[in-house]
């Protein structure tokens, strides 16, 4: 069957429409991982002991599990007890971002201990208290290193979102299966379904690159100025 036959010309749009889909998904689970990894991060390097503890165990509970597992243990678990009206969508949203956090925090992490402890200390020689020399001398030079790291999240999820078919997302992947459960013709579905996560990968890390421009300092990040 030809790529180009009526059958595959017909189910485009839905298929297509299945891009806002993931695209959604990714960007509230980027969205939500930016919100919690910074926190997580500052916990982890100036936060009190136990609560430093709370977020590595969080941490390594949701970096040591797959994502199936934890779609299937919030789907089937978590959000019926406590919420069950909530649908398919914005609980593997949430899912993702709970993942994403884990490893957002360990960048921002590093990128706020790779600033030297001199920084600190100087900008509390000058009068700072502690919480505003995090927030006006260390973060805004942390954020910015951790900005290749913190952008490759992108394809990352990108590429998880296509798990969460498993509990009834229409995203790009579940619409496939769905016209080849129709139409028949996999191959066919497939390499399109193939090549638009590719461009989706390759756009967003496009995009992410000019925002990297923007915001690196040049020769900035290869030791502390």
């Amino acid at each position: 069957m030809s790529i180009l036959s009526p059958a595959i010309i017909d189910s485009l749009p839905y298929l297509f429409s299945g891009i806002f889909i993931t695209l959604g998904l990714v960007i509230l689970a980027l969205g939500l991982g930016l919100m919690m990894g910074i926190p997580m991060s500052l916990i982890q390097v100036y936060g009190p002991r136990p609560l430093e503890y709370c977020i590595r165990t969080y941490i390594w509970i949701f970096r040591g599990l797959p994502i199936l597992v934890l779609l299937f243990l919030f789907y089937f678990g978590i959000f019926p007890m406590f919420a069950p009206d909530v649908g398919p969508f914005w609980i593997a949203a949430v899912v993702l971002g709970f993942r994403t956090a884990a490893y957002q925090s360990e960048i921002f992490r590093g990128a706020i201990q790779s600033i030297s402890e001199g920084q600190m200390l100087a900008a509390r020689s000058l009068g700072m208290s502690r919480f505003c020399a995090i927030r006006t001398v260390i973060l805004p030079q942390a954020l910015r290193r951790a900005l290749p790291g913190w952008t490759n999240e992108y394809p990352i999820l990108l590429t998880d979102s296509s798990v969460c078919y498993a509990i009834g997302v229409a995203e790009l992947l579940t619409r496939g299966n769905q016209i080849v459960a129709r139409i028949g013709d996999p191959m066919t579905v497939y390499i399109i379904v193939a090549i638009l996560f590719i461009l989706l990968n390759y756009g967003g890390q496009w995009i992410f690159g000019r925002i990297e421009n923007r915001y690196t300092i040049p020769g900035y990040g290869h030791g502390d100025a």
